[in-house]
């Protein structure tokens, strides 16, 4: 439920900032994230979860960025597809903290990449809001990254809450406060984007990620880029040429085809109970 709604997400945005500016369209929605945030946690956080929630957070928050800048210039489902590749860049980051790189995932980078040059026309079909998406991917990668490197030990719920309050903080030092009231559509791309996308999303993901292994949770959430790609053709009227296509299911292939290599490397590396 949550993937799907990231999917529909992207053509919720893209409509939005066509109609309001895209500063205080992300000021209001994560601010609307960090009440949503407050109210179920209900405490203030600690020192440790302040300081690394507002490094996360500016990740984070350069990555939504990134997203939501491209999306006024690319279509929202090849924004989402490329926003997927977060998944084959994640271990490549990773291994900067000693982690070991598997021959998949240089299969899946180099799949999902020749992908990419066919959904988007070539190199020189390349536009800058594609540019931009694919460094949301490798910012929401490096996001996973440092999450995985300094939140062990802590509760995710307050830390969730200190990276609402982070991007809230960036985007409001980095814009001013628009003026001008959201039109009703845009204060519904805030509310499902704001409460639903941003911290249900983030306190959902963290409460199944109790009851999921890592690779079963990757392997789901890898199902974002065929939800945006679904809902651009179905809500946003988006269509796909042949070499268009084949690049968006080269790119699927590349997300979906790595998970399930890792899973499968998970289950066989698990040892057997006593």
């Amino acid at each position: 439920m949550v993937t799907a709604v990231w999917g529909w997400t992207f053509v919720l945005v893209k409509d939005a900032v066509t109609q309001y500016p895209t500063l205080p369209f992300l000021q209001v929605r994560f601010a609307l994230a960090l009440v949503v945030m407050a109210l179920l946690v209900r405490r203030l956080p600690t020192s440790r979860e302040l300081r690394i929630g507002l490094l996360v957070g500016a990740v984070l928050a350069a990555g939504y960025l990134t997203q939501t800048v491209g999306l006024t210039m690319t279509s929202p489902g090849n924004a989402g597809l490329i926003t997927g590749l977060f998944v084959v860049f994640t271990p490549l980051l990773n291994r900067a903290t000693g982690a070991p790189i598997h021959w998949w995932t240089w299969v899946a980078t180099i799949l999902s990449l020749g992908g990419l040059l066919f959904l988007t026309g070539g190199p020189s079909g390349m536009g800058f809001g594609d540019v931009l998406v694919l460094a949301c991917a490798v910012l929401f990668a490096l996001h996973i990254v440092l999450l995985g490197k300094w939140s062990p030990g802590l509760p995710a719920a307050p830390l969730a809450m200190v990276q609402m309050a982070s991007c809230t903080l960036i985007f409001s030092v980095g814009g001013t406060w628009s003026l001008r009231m959201p039109s009703a559509s845009v204060w519904w791309a805030i509310v499902i984007t704001g409460v639903f996308a941003s911290a249900l999303a983030f306190y959902i993901q963290t409460w199944a990620q109790q009851h999921l292994s890592p690779g079963r949770t990757a392997l789901i959430l890898a199902s974002e880029p065929a939800w945006a790609l679904a809902a651009a053709v179905v809500l946003a009227g988006q269509r796909l040429g042949l070499l268009q296509a084949v690049g968006a299911a080269l790119v699927l292939a590349a997300i979906v085809g790595h998970e399930l290599a890792s899973l499968k490397f998970e289950v066989h590396v698990k040892p057997s109970p006593p």
